[in-house]
């Protein structure tokens, strides 16, 4: 029963995580495009002293911005009237399937995407000295710019298909949809899980929930727009909507209480999630930092602003109609609007983010980050050869145990030797063979449990950039 709370104060964070890493995109980034360019211009002014044109913070704000006004053209090439009564022309049972196979689409694009960004933000970045093992900047850009293109396609066919079901007449397509949730019960609860596989379920519900209420607004602007902004016709779409919503808070509840029935999972486990998340939060807020916050925590969910922002800039775009200076100075007066929102939302995630780390007692890893994976390595591995969190320590008897205490990189150095079992035997009396056997299949134990922190803690902008 303590489930429910748990769970929504997870999605809470979560969703309003997604909303900042969201606004960044029609807030800070215009701006931080602003102050590179103008960079970039007077560079002439200051002369080169230093060996870079551009900061790599800067380079990867280019980047965005340019792929987000590119794709925004490119959107104008596909019209939404025509899919709109290409969809509405399919059967139900037609359309039921086509959603499915675009949730799907969506979730293995966005795997892929984000490494497609990564890559263009890395080459972007790299020192000039070093030796160059890709295919360079100007194709990753071109595959960055078609992803992010391709990925507002889908997602536009996924509003437009769940138009199609608010505008039918029997409700019949929006009632089979809403049950398409329920079977996602089916396929995951009655299966083995532990903490990580739990904690990757539940960002990816907070990124599905949050792509859902997007899709929502979106299926709003284009019925008011169709209706003349008539307020009457938003209190016919408010019921379908509720619906919508209900269906997916229940399902995702219904969820995650039988996987903790079924694995023996406490609820204070959502309150670690949380708090991991809250330490990407708090850890990404760093001067030095190549990348905006942002980059991480849409890397730790999965969701990624710029493909959902392209489509809504379009939408917004083609249902409002921008007329006369006081139409303009609305415009102006609603994005100030927003940045104050931006602004006010990322201070109270940023105090209650510390607040978490503080109740977690997360401090300490603050200050000694955990150990990543490297592309050539999986972060299984490393976990077993690297221990710079973590200090081993021998007793009077011979037995190990393992402390959390920080040690210091220097001594670290003698520790990266892996020490095998026949050493201890060697070093151990002939009576406390037993003994010793038992700590070390615990340690193992212990150690293949991977911590929260390492799981997608893989950053390429923030880790390999000197």
């Amino acid at each position: 029963m303590r489930i429910p709370k748990e769970l929504e104060k997870l999605m809470f964070f979560g969703i309003f995580l997604c909303l900042d890493a969201f606004l960044y995109v029609f807030t800070l980034l215009p701006l931080r495009v602003f102050l590179a360019m103008f960079r970039f211009i007077t560079l002439p002014c200051y002369g080169l002293r230093d060996r870079r044109l551009l900061q790599p913070a800067q380079v990867c704000d280019m980047l965005k911005g340019v792929i987000l006004v590119i794709c925004y053209f490119m959107m104008h090439y596909v019209d939404y009237s025509m899919m709109y009564h290409l969809i509405r022309g399919q059967s139900v049972i037609k359309l039921y399937i086509i959603y499915n196979m675009l949730e799907v689409a969506d979730r293995l694009i966005s795997s892929f995407g984000q490494d497609i960004l990564d890559a263009l933000y890395w080459t972007a970045t790299e020192p000039k000295e070093r030796k160059r093992a890709h295919i360079g900047v100007i194709p990753h850009f071109f595959m960055a710019v078609f992803y992010v293109f391709l990925h507002a396609i889908l997602i536009m066919v996924q509003a437009t298909t769940l138009n199609v079901a608010f505008n039918s007449h029997n409700k019949s397509l929006l009632t089979i949809m809403m049950s398409n949730n329920f079977v996602e019960i089916k396929g995951s609860v009655f299966k083995k899980f532990e903490k990580n596989n739990l904690f990757q379920m539940s960002n990816s519900d907070i990124k599905e929930r949050f792509t859902n209420y997007v899709l929502l607004l979106i299926v709003c602007l284009r019925n008011m727009e169709q209706f003349s902004w008539n307020p009457d016709h938003f209190w016919v779409l408010f019921p379908d909507v509720c619906m919508v919503v209900a269906s997916e808070i229940a399902v995702d509840i219904v969820k995650h209480a039988f996987i903790t029935k079924f694995n023996d999972i406490t609820a204070d486990v959502y309150s670690e999630y949380r708090a991991s998340l809250a330490f990407d939060l708090v850890s990404s807020r760093q001067k030095n930092a190549y990348t905006d916050y942002s980059d991480s925590v849409s890397r730790r969910m999965g969701f990624i602003p710029l493909p959902l922002a392209v489509l809504l800039i379009r939408v917004v775009t083609s249902s409002i109609k921008v007329q006369g200076v006081l139409a303009y100075v609305c415009v102006v007066l609603f994005y100030c609007g927003l940045i104050s929102l931006k602004v006010l939302n990322s201070i109270v995630l940023l105090g209650k983010s510390c607040q978490y780390v503080k109740e977690a007692k997360m401090e300490e890893k603050l200050f000694n980050p955990v150990v990543t994976a490297t592309p050539g390595k999986p972060a299984g591995k490393q976990q077993g050869t690297f221990k710079s969190s973590q200090g081993i320590s021998t007793d009077e008897n011979g037995s190990t145990s393992v402390t959390n205490q920080p040690v210091h990189q220097k001594e670290n150095m003698p520790s990266l030797l892996v020490t095998s079992n026949s050493d201890q035997f060697l070093t151990t009396p002939d009576g406390e063979e037993k003994d010793i056997s038992q700590d070390s299949s615990e340690l193992k134990h212990r150690s293949a449990k991977k911590d929260l922190l390492e799981i997608d803690r893989f950053t390429i902008c923030g880790n390999r950039i000197d």
